[in-house]
């Protein structure tokens, strides 16, 4: 129970990692708002709707509340943010998860794609760390931001030159934010997850060969599953971190060390 009586805003919480986020954070003690936008009904496995995870949060005996928003939006972290402290008193921990990776060439890459991009990766997670660190300020007693990074922060891909920039730079938020923050009690720190196997990424994942390759380039021998890193996101907001601020936790089952 590292997060209990807390309360936890997870972005991107319908499905995939955000959706483990917000249940483990549950099943550790917390209360949880979670922020979506459109259809979101179609998940991976076993998460994936909205009301599938605010009723796994609630199965845990804690309280859920949804709030539908484009977090390109500067609105919708606001927003998100004040339904948490009315919900539940106020915000303790904030899980930036929200993210799209769209694959595309880059040499006729559109404009409006990396825009896009960009506007939802990286201003979105401003936005709703703003906003967040805003209220945990007035509260007065501290806070955990974990954003979702990935190991793409680190790394090139050849269909991904618009995803990997807005990876480096949740990244270097999480730095500059641990900086400015930590004279509030704040603490910013990432997750960098690797090969995890989610509704985003499912169709790029399920041939065959691509399994096989995954498997044999990561050491532990398996694709990483979203609790993975959810517990990560856990440990890192709760007290067991409290040390901890400014630091990128690579979740990847070893695959960034492997050169083979």
């Amino acid at each position: 129970m590292l997060l209990q009586g807390k309360s936890v805003v997870v972005t991107g919480g319908s499905r995939g990692i955000g959706a483990a986020i917000a249940v483990a954070a549950a099943r550790h003690g917390a209360d949880v708002a979670i922020n979506y936008w459109g259809e979101n009904d179609a998940g991976y496995g076993r998460r994936g709707a909205v009301q599938d995870v605010l009723e796994e949060i609630r199965a845990a005996g804690r309280r859920g509340l949804a709030v539908e928003g484009d977090v390109a939006d500067p609105a919708t972290g606001k927003a998100l943010v004040a339904a948490a402290v009315e919900a539940f008193g106020g915000v303790d921990v904030l899980a930036s998860n929200a993210g799209i990776c769209p694959f595309h060439a880059f040499l006729d890459l559109p404009p409006d794609l990396l825009r896009h991009t960009m506007e939802v990766n990286l201003h979105g997670a401003f936005y709703v760390v703003q906003a967040a660190a805003n209220q945990m300020k007035a509260q007065g007693k501290g806070g955990a931001i974990v954003a979702t990074s990935s190991i793409s922060a680190l790394v090139g891909g050849g269909l991904q030159t618009h995803y990997t920039p807005t990876k480096a730079g949740v990244h270097s938020l999480m730095q500059s934010c641990a900086i400015a923050l930590g004279p509030d009690g704040i603490r910013c720190n990432s997750v960098l997850p690797g090969a995890i196997l989610t509704d985003l990424n499912k169709d790029d994942l399920s041939s065959p060969d691509k399994l096989d390759y995954f498997n044999r380039r990561i050491p532990l021998g398996r694709l990483g599953e979203p609790d993975d890193v959810a517990d990560c996101v856990v440990f890192l907001a709760s007290d067991m971190a409290r040390y901890v601020t400014g630091a990128a936790l690579l979740v990847d089952g070893g695959m960034f060390v492997n050169l083979q």
